[in-house]
């Protein structure tokens, strides 16, 4: 010892100061720890007996609710921790306004304006506009899911993106709801009010109730420009109307003619055909019909006889309508027909009216269909109609609009037609001229809309020719210039455009375009043959009707036409008129034509090829590039959604969760028969025992998005949305666990990982260590200055490095005492090192540089492989949204976030945190940091909700990052080019090991915290060296204390095969009981042993009754049960080992 130094304490090493400070600090947790215990067993005394003997209550977990006072339209708090678990109320609260508010939506955004078109392009999408009386539904919420997907997907790669939201003005079934409304309050019908009164009554409605549909959009997190939502009537959408039909009308495309029309006799209006359902009926079937109290009989035919006028002679004439019998004008033959050729020229007496029918001579006629001979009513059936005219009979309408009996049909007339059809048959067979009634399968006419049973009728009505347009279609899809996603729905398309009938566009009501037609008379005096005329205004109608007339315009008197236009008619126009068209605009200069049509196959021919027929017609263009065509959404058993099943879904339902009671009591605000609720209860009972649960948002577009697999049909299943939702806590607790790791001061280096990617070196950097400057200690004394020095700490022993400095004992003085060792381990040790020092330690230490900032260690093989699993999640991702494949990019983010980034590298990063390299830990944070920032970025589109809420939690590359998730850039390719696959296959190997390792810890019941060692036994010299390099990651993966690569494992182990490469040795010893273990298991095995003779039976039986796919599970189960009683057999042997 040197002289002077006598009676100094010897200075002690980092090492010795950091095991005194740990010493320290443990027992200061332990004192704190027993502390306490003893508080609450001294509460615990004086509380009452009887409270001891209740039970606790458990807790039940509420979920947290979003309390800032954020305004409407401002950014939310994300200063405020987040809660504990995912919380669909917290996330999705204040976001949607914030984005709308900040134009985030609009094609605008970044721009000057429209014409300011990005090197990326553009992507424009119109909605398809639900009707003004929509509610929203699942087919809504399918089809905004996969929009905002597309469009967010093509905003955040940078085109210029508009997704133009719209209303229809939904002709029917608004009146309907009105006219109810009206009758219900006012007691009035709208002829008592007239028509002008009556459509600013169905102008308030819209106004009080039309904007709930947009509410319910906005809920799901559709990002439509809402600056420019169209109302079908919007003044410039009439606009577009009106022309359109002026100039079809003038090249001759929309013609009027008299012929037979759909008819609802509810609706009081002609419908076009495809508003038709054809109902097959296998025999007599009862159907309900809107006005009768008691259901009508079809599915029959029905047989009687025409007396032959002057003889005795009879003809018996079959039909499915007897009613119209009252409308026959005569009777066919086949002229070749032997049976009639006596007959031919004469005439049958008709029963009930004055009048006489001939029999005629038709070829349409079957021989060998019935008696040979048919009934003839031109005025009420298409196949009769074609007859009439060639045979010029006479054409007798015999029901009003409403379907009750017209004048001229004796004591029939005034009853309800189908009323008649019984009274027919009565008095028929009092004249014993009724025959006899077969069972008859046959199609139903149904509408669509009122579920009336259609009644042709003839009409004077308005139409487009469309055999020139659907010719054009079919060549567009041929040509590819218009392409239909799937293809198969090509075959559908090319089937329904050939030999399409003209469309009726005519609506007789009152709600809606009214058709700019005009009935033409000269001086009021009606002319021999009717002229119409269609003008932009009165006054242009009047001037072509003065030159059509060479006479004065002051001569000529117009009356409009009071029907309207079809809906569907404004629909067709819809992708042009939202730009102002006719008028040249700039908007329409850009967006037309669009880039997408996505919907639901179901309207393909309702609104999709209208809207290809007026595009090519109109403007020369189709209306857009592609058409992606969704499946329909079916239930869990794959029935269509009904009422009367119960098994229908209101998608706010499953958003927000809801009790079987409140499903229950929904049914009773619906337009169900009451004796179909019961039924309908049943079904929800079944379905939703325990009602449906709260899913968010975010799962349910999820869920959707996934479902879509291109085909035909959907079954959803409310609990595999609930398992999104479940996948949504994954991430959120995810994000906070890595956000720990993180720390709050990270800020990522750009460019860091693509430099360590490219570096081949092996070993650290040399240890260099850079320093920053020591913060204003006023900052450091803070949460988060000590969240900071905690981090800082976690690799070092002082802020320096290894060694105390004068920088240490500034921040130990500021602080004043011990940090709490819980909250601040790292920092809290660190305060124990520092205390430890003497005051003459303390004041030699040497000036500090600041707080070390060490090099980055080179990327570990774990690194490398997440980072290529993200850059393949990247490309499948890109990938599906081009090809519209989203079960391929929703598959790929699943797997990618929970069994990657979850399941895999998170446990992997433990260690390296909780280690003290702080070289490794910096890498580690930064591939955490890419994975989480690019795997947010990727699952946005789907989830817009909880990627923007954990992606304003993260720290951004630079200040000049977007303010929003939704506006930041979506990962490419060329920018992610890590795909390692050697790295790919060798963690694959490494994760079987894994794997098969936890499996036989399950067989033996042990729990996680007991961990054991692990000896593998290799046959190839390349899996040798590839699982000692990973031997940590298995440690890890798999629960153990050691793994040991090793041709000589110590005896007493469980040996089980991972590949004919790799045998796990698993030592059991002293972490079991053998005898009790065999006990569990031999009752196992006994179980077993007895499923299996069972089994056995039941697939020996060779019954044909048996289902094919019951007896292929009773195999596979068989099989199963056969290999777990031969693994349970090779632990009984393992365990009998260790007995001896």
């Amino acid at each position: 010892m040197a002289e002077g130094d006598e009676g100094k304490a010897p200075v002690k090493t980092a090492k010795q100061l950091e095991k005194e400070a740990k010493k320290a600090a443990e027992k200061a947790a332990k004192l704190e720890k027993f502390k306490a215990k003893q508080e609450l067993k001294a509460k615990n005394v004086t509380e009452e007996k009887s409270e001891k003997k209740e039970k606790p209550k458990k807790e039940e977990k509420v979920s947290a609710v979003y309390k800032s006072k954020t305004k409407p339209g401002e950014k939310k708090d994300t200063k405020c921790p987040l809660p504990d678990a995912y919380s669909p109320q917290y996330v999705e609260a204040a976001w949607y306004a914030w984005w709308e508010k900040s134009g985030f939506f609009k094609p605008e955004y970044g721009r000057k304006n429209v014409k300011d078109v990005p090197e990326e392009g553009v992507f424009m999408m119109v909605i398809p506009p639900p009707n003004v009386t929509g509610k929203l539904h699942l087919g809504h919420a399918l089809t905004n899911s996969v929009e905002d997907a597309i469009t967010r997907y093509n905003r955040q790669c940078g085109k210029m993106t508009l997704w133009n939201p719209g209303c229809d003005h939904a002709g029917i079934a608004t009146q309907v709801v009105v006219e109810k409304k009206l009758a219900r309050e006012e007691g009035k019908s709208r002829h008592d009010l007239g028509r002008e009164a009556f459509v600013k009554k169905v102008w308030e409605w819209k106004e009080d109730y039309g904007g709930r549909i947009y509410n319910q959009l906005r809920s799901l997190g559709s990002s439509v420009d809402w600056d420019r939502a169209c109302f079908t009537m919007d003044p410039k959408m009439c606009k577009a109307v009106t022309e359109a039909f002026v100039r079809l009308h003038e090249d001759g495309t929309i013609y009027r003619s008299n012929r037979l029309v759909n008819w609802s006799c509810t609706l009081r209006s002609a419908i076009s055909d495809i508003e038709v359902d054809k109902v097959e009926l296998p025999g007599r079937t009862l159907m309900s019909v809107p006005g009768y109290d008691q259901k009508v009989e079809f599915g029959v035919i029905i047989s009687f006889a025409y007396k032959v006028e002057g003889s005795d002679e009879e003809i018996v004439v079959a039909t499915t309508r007897l009613e119209t019998m009252l409308g026959d004008t005569a009777v066919a033959v086949h002229p070749e027909d032997p049976r009639y050729k006596h007959l031919h020229g004469k005439q049958v007496v008709h029963p009930f009216v004055d009048r006489k029918l001939p029999i005629v001579q038709d070829t349409f006629v079957e021989r060998d269909f019935g008696t040979g001979a048919v009934k003839i009513t031109p005025a009420h059936d298409p196949n009769d109609y074609e007859c009439g005219k060639r045979n010029k009979l006479k054409f007798i309408t015999i029901f009003t609009d409403e379907g009750v009996v017209s004048a001229g049909c004796g004591k029939f007339s005034g009853m309800k037609r189908f009323e008649a059809r019984k009274a027919v048959q009565e008095e028929l067979t009092k004249l014993g001229l009724y025959r006899e009634t077969k069972d008859n399968p046959m199609v139903v006419p149904v509408c669509s809309r009122s579920k009336d049973i259609v009644e042709p009728i003839i009409k004077p009505q308005w139409y487009v020719k469309c055999d020139d347009m659907a010719k054009k279609a079919v060549e567009a899809v041929d040509k590819g210039d218009l392409l239909i996603i799937p293809e198969s729905h090509k075959k559908t398309w090319n089937y329904w455009m050939e030999g399409m009938r003209d469309w009726c566009i005519s609506r007789q009501l009152w709600w809606g375009h009214r058709i700019p037609a005009y009935q033409v008379t000269v001086n009021g005096k009606p002319s021999e043959d009717e002229t119409w005329v269609s003008g932009r205004t009165e006054d242009e109608a009047r001037a072509k009707a003065a030159k059509l007339k060479n006479v004065s315009e002051k001569d000529i008197v117009l009356n409009q036409d009071p029907d309207v236009l079809d809906t569907w008619f404004s629909s067709g126009l819809f992708p042009f008129s939202i730009f102002g068209w006719p008028d040249k605009t700039d908007e329409l200069d850009v967006f037309y034509p669009g880039t997408l049509l996505e919907t639901g196959h179901d309207i393909i021919f309702f609104w999709v090829a209208r809207m290809v027929f007026f595009g090519q017609k109109l403007l020369g263009k189709l209306p857009f590039k592609s058409v992606f065509l969704h499946a329909m959404v079916r239930d869990a058993h794959g029935r269509k959604m009904s009422k009367s099943l119960g098994n229908t879904i209101d998608p706010t339902d499953v958003i927000h969760g809801v009790s079987l009671e409140n499903l229950h009591k929904s049914l009773y605000n619906s337009n169900l028969d009451p004796k179909e609720i019961e039924k309908a209860k049943a079904g929800q009972r079944q379905d939703y025992p325990n009602g449906i649960p709260e899913c968010g948002t975010d799962a349910l577009r999820f869920a959707l998005c996934a479902y879509t697999a291109q085909g035909r049909d959907i079954n959803l299943d409310v609990l595999r949305v609930q398992g999104y939702r479940f996948f949504c806590n994954k991430l959120w607790n995810a994000t906070k666990f890595a956000l720990m790791y993180l720390g709050p001061d990270f800020q990522p280096r750009k460019g860091l990982v693509e430099e360590l990617l490219k570096s081949d070196k092996k070993a650290n950097r040399g240890g260099k260590i850079s320093y920053k400057p020591l913060p204003a200690i006023s900052a450091l004394i803070t949460d988060s200055g000590k969240k900071m020095l905690n981090s800082v700490l976690q690799g070092n022993s002082f802020l320096g490095g290894s060694s105390p400095t004068k920088s240490d004992l500034e921040v130990y003085v500021a602080l004043g005492e011990s940090p709490c060792y819980w909250s601040y381990r790292a920092l809290a040790r660190w305060y124990h090192r520092m205390h430890s020092l003497s005051e003459s330690e303390q004041k030699a230490l040497p000036a500090g540089k600041g707080i070390a900032e060490p090099e980055p260690s080179p990327l570990a093989d774990k690194d490398r492989w997440i980072l290529s699993r993200l850059a393949q999640a990247v490309e499948t991702c890109n990938s599906g949204f081009l090809s519209y494949n989203f079960p391929q990019a929703t598959t790929a983010l699943y797997n990618f976030w929970l069994y990657e980034l979850c399941d895999v590298y998170l446990e992997y990063l433990k260690p390296v945190f909780q280690g003290s390299d702080m070289g490794a830990i910096l890498t580690a944070r930064h591939v955490l940091y890419m994975c989480l920032d690019g795997g947010l970025r990727l699952i946005s589109p789907f989830m817009p909700y909880i990627s923007e809420e954990l992606f304003q939690r993260l720290p951004r590359w630079d200040k000049s990052q977007p303010p929003s998730i939704m506006v930041t850039p979506f990962p490419q390719t060329e920018n992610y080019k890590f795909r390692n696959l050697v790295v790919e296959e060798e963690v694959k190997f490494v994760q079987k090991v894994a794997a098969v390792v936890r499996s036989t810890r399950a067989d033996y019941n042990l729990p996680n915290k007991t961990k054991t060692e692990l000896y593998l036994t290799v046959f190839c010299e390349k899996s040798t060296e590839t699982l000692k390099r990973y031997s940590g990651v298995i440690e890890t993966l798999s629960t153990c204390s050691r793994v040991v690569v090793t041709d000589t494992p110590p005896i007493g182990c469980a040996i089980v095969t991972v590949s004919d490469k790799v045998s796990a040795h698993l030592n059991l010893k002293g972490l079991i009981d053998p005898a009790k273990e065999m006990e569990k298991l031999e009752k196992k095995r006994n179980i077993l042993v007895s499923q299996i003779e069972k089994l056995k039976k039941l697939t020996s039986v060779q019954d044909g009754k048996i289902p094919e796919e019951v007896r292929k599970s009773n195999v596979e189960k068989l099989a199963q049960s056969e290999t777990e009683v031969q693994r349970l057999a090779d632990a009984l042997r393992v365990l009998a080992s260790l007995q001896t």
